[in-house]
């Protein structure tokens, strides 16, 4: 494990980095013997002093839920960020391209809690009981370390690369559907870029929540009602850049939109 005091410094240089929108050089490269923990605990602290500077935690998001991402970043299961008020946007929304680094989308369902969720035993069926509504979203992917050459460690600490949520459709009780197969098509400026079906997601997208739950539980913690939960994408990322308008179409669930000013 790291010193404390080092992760500490690790986290606010993250506060800096997001503040300034300049890129950070990889903690890997200066610290090589960092672990997974190391980094849920820069995340950590990180999010302890967004939120003693007033932001609001209003969900979590999950990352790395396909097979394939896992290979490549040479893990075993997912990982996870948090999401603050000030990140998210309404559907068709003008987002500006210069808040974030590295700007990528993905095509992702979110989960909205009625009740809290709470490991270490948490089933897909429980997650199913506690979700009032499920709805189509996009996720604005953002870095605050630089790419090339970085780990797991470094993603984790990166807040799980999350930059914000757009949030559209049609909110659907998750009993009304069967949520491994809803699907959607991805648009940028008019062309379809990506294709996917929630199944992806773990072979069921509340299977990343109950995941989630059964993590934050090893760390102390629990999903709260009213959270949203971000499930993971069904799509690879898509490169975006200032002027592009993107659109995701889940067929009966709804579409969303948002254009990067």
């Amino acid at each position: 494990m790291l010193a404390k005091d080092t992760i500490t410094s690790l986290a606010e240089e993250l506060a800096q980095a997001e503040r300034t929108h300049e890129l950070m050089p990889r903690i890997t490269a200066r610290f090589p013997e960092a672990t997974v923990e190391d980094s849920y605990a820069i995340q950590a602290v990180w999010k302890e002093k967004s939120l003693a500077a007033g932001r609001r935690l209003v969900g979590r998001k999950i990352g790395l839920t396909s097979r394939a991402m896992q290979a490549a970043t040479g893990i075993t299961e997912p990982d996870y960020g948090v999401m603050f008020d000030d990140t998210v946007w309404e559907n068709g929304a003008h987002i500006p391209h210069d808040r974030f680094s590295n700007v990528r989308i993905e095509v992702e369902l979110a989960f909205v809690l009625k009740e809290p969720l709470e490991g270490p035993y948490c089933t897909l069926f429980d997650v199913m009981r506690a979700t009032e509504y499920v709805t189509p979203a996009l996720e604005v992917l953002n870095s605050r370390i630089e790419l090339e050459g970085r780990t797991i460690v470094d993603t984790i600490s990166d807040n799980a690369a999350y930059g914000g949520l757009v949030l559209g459709g049609n909110p659907t009780s998750p009993d009304a559907i069967d949520l491994r197969w809803v699907s959607a098509l991805l648009y940028r400026n008019e062309t379809i870029e990506e294709t996917g079906v929630a199944a992806g997601v773990l072979n069921h997208p509340a299977s990343g929540v109950a995941w989630l739950a059964n993590k934050t539980h090893r760390h102390g913690d629990r999903l709260e009602a009213g959270e949203i939960i971000l499930a993971g994408s069904f799509t690879r990322p898509v490169w975006i850049e200032k002027g592009d308008t993107v659109l995701a179409d889940y067929g009966p669930m709804g579409t969303i939109s948002c254009r990067f000013i």
